[in-house]
Parts: C-alpha cells; sequence; structure tokens
C-alpha cells in the first residue's frame, strides 16, 4: 500500500500566533454544524437554565503564549473538571498510598453508576469518576484544614485570580445529589470514606461548583502540558512522572464512558464536566479548553468534543 502521509515531526503543531489563531478562529465557525446537538445537564436545576448556544475555546502554550475564540471569556461551573486538581493535590499528600484506596483502570460504565462501586467492594474504578472523586474529597481533608481553600489557592496561583463559586450550583448539587451521597455511603460501608459523608459531599459538591472560563482553564492545566511545572515560572505543582500519571489518567478515563471513543477521536489526554467544558493537553506543547453547555447521553460536550477532533486534526496535535 502506498500514500503520502503528514509529517508526524515536533513542527506539527503550529506554533505562531497567525496560525493557531486562525486555527481557533476557523474551528468556532465550522463548529456551527453541531450546534443544537445535545442538552444541558437539566439534572441539575442551576445547569438548567444555561444557554446552550455558546461556543468558546482557548490555548494556553508553554512558552506562555494565549489565543481565544468566540466565548472563551465566559464563566461556566466547572463540575468534573475539578476532579483532575482535586487528585493533584492529593497525590501530592498522599503519594502511591492513595493507589490503596481507588484504581487506575477505565470503568466503561456512566460516570455515576453504583453497580461496579458495589462488585469492587468500595474501591471506585478511578478518580476521575463520581465515585472516585469523592473518595479523592475525603483523602483531601486528611490533608487540608479547608480542601475547598486549598483548591482556590492552587487555582490562584496558577492564574493570578482567585476564582469564584456558584453558590446555586452548590444548592442544586446538595438537593439532587442523591446518587453521589449513595456511592459515599457505600464507600462508608465498605471502610474507604474516613470522614463524614456529609462534609466529603460538601467539599465534593462545591469544587464541582467552581466558576472559570475556557482561558483561565487552558492556563490552569498548562501544568500537565510542561512536565508538571507551571509556565513561566519554577514553580514545580507535580513531578514529571505524577503530570505523566496524571495525563495517562486523563487520556483513558477522564471522558466518562466514551472514553475510548474519544482517544480514538481527539487522541489527546482530556477531561470533561456536565458543565460542558473539556480541558484538554498537548504534553510538551500546550493545553486547552473547549466549552458548550450541550451534551451528549454520556456527559460530553457535543460542540466541545468535536471542537478538540477539529483541532487534532488540523494541527496534527496528538499523543499517538
Amino acid at each position: 500500500m502506498t500514500g503520502t502521509y503528514p509529517s508526524r515531526s515536533t513542527s506539527r503543531c503550529p506554533s505562531d500566533l497567525l496560525s493557531l489563531q486562525e486555527l481557533v478562529d476557523g474551528i468556532a465557525v465550522d463548529i456551527a454544524a453541531v450546534m443544537g446537538r445535545g442538552k444541558v445537564a437539566d439534572y441539575i436545576p442551576a445547569l438548567a437554565d444555561v444557554d446552550a448556544d455558546q461556543f468558546g475555546m482557548a490555548i494556553h502554550t508553554v512558552d506562555g503564549q494565549f489565543y481565544g475564540t468566540g466565548s472563551s471569556g465566559v464563566g461556566f461551573s466547572i463540575q468534573s473538571i475539578s476532579k483532575v486538581l482535586s487528585l493533584t493535590l492529593a497525590i501530592e499528600h498522599h503519594g502511591d498510598d492513595l493507589w490503596n484506596r481507588v484504581s487506575v483502570e477505565p470503568s466503561g460504565d456512566p460516570f455515576n453508576s453504583l453497580v461496579q462501586l458495589e462488585h469492587e467492594c468500595g474501591v471506585p474504578r478511578n478518580p476521575l469518576i463520581n465515585a472516585g472523586a469523592i473518595l479523592v474529597a475525603d483523602a483531601l481533608l486528611d490533608a487540608h484544614d479547608d480542601p475547598i481553600d486549598a483548591l482556590l489557592s492552587l487555582i490562584e496561583q496558577l492564574t493570578g485570580r482567585r476564582p469564584s463559586i456558584d453558590e446555586e450550583v452548590v444548592s442544586s448539587e446538595k438537593a439532587t445529589g442523591f446518587r453521589n451521597e449513595a456511592m459515599a455511603n457505600l464507600m462508608k460501608s465498605f471502610g474507604n470514606l474516613k470522614h463524614s459523608v456529609a462534609d466529603v459531599l460538601d467539599v465534593y459538591f462545591r469544587q464541582c461548583s467552581i466558576v472559570l472560563n475556557c482561558e483561565e482553564l487552558a492556563q490552569v492545566f498548562a501544568y500537565l502540558a510542561n512536565a508538571g511545572r507551571q509556565p513561566g515560572s519554577e514553580v514545580v505543582v507535580v513531578s514529571p512522572l505524577r503530570a505523566r500519571r496524571i495525563n495517562a489518567l486523563m487520556l483513558t478515563c477522564g471522558t466518562y464512558d466514551r472514553a475510548g471513543e474519544f482517544a480514538f477521536k481527539v487522541g489527546l489526554p482530556a477531561k470533561s464536566g456536565v458543565g460542558g467544558g473539556i480541558a484538554a493537553t498537548v504534553p510538551g506543547k500546550l493545553a486547552l479548553c473547549a466549552w458548550s453547555p450541550a451534551l451528549s447521553a454520556s456527559g460530553n460536550s457535543v460542540a466541545a468534543t468535536e471542537a478538540l477532533r477539529l483541532f487534532a486534526e488540523r494541527s496534527l496535535c496528538s499523543v499517538f
């Protein structure tokens, strides 16, 4: 078989301002073809009325360059994207001991499934599904007097701005989070939750209600594209090994029960949230975030997924 194949050299990711800006602007135009598909996360009342007809995308390179398009400066509830940040804090305190309480395997089940958790005796399949993130919240209560303050401080360190928490979303999460409460109680029954269910869920619900925009999330995730170091500084957020492992978890577990499909179509480590955002990395190059509130049945933004697919296709950026 013969054919012409694109170069896989390090120049495959455009690095000059014009080409990257043109790339994201072009994606913003072409994404109109999928806008209107999916629906917002109406099972969380505070998210039910979010305008689904919005799209934003931003890039932050490891050498400190920013590119944005559309509604990239509009804040939204980051939801499960926060799980990457809580995991970052937890492994810095607990190290490899954390993996005695939560596994690192893809779940293959919906993000709020109870079946697998019961079958595996209260040990969550990975830290990026709900059960795993609730376990991580429990671990953070061992590490910090105020885990939410620690998360907000980490984000402030990475962006220079302390984010807000949407209290309406917090209230909605608490009023409707019955499956999350069931998972927490199930883990508690197996002895894998040390603190009270109420305290753990308060941390979990509040972390999901942090408000950031695409520009800020691209900047936040840049440490994972830069071997654990905050671009533009000497601050080491995590070691290169832990940055690599978090990227691996994002690739294999970060988009719920569609992680395999996402890796197949996009080929980038990523973490989605039901607020409509998806943050991703190109290790050694850049971090990026796309946002649009309408979700697929699996809980991933339809337009943001397509935007990241177009980015990978047109830039030839991939980990494969």
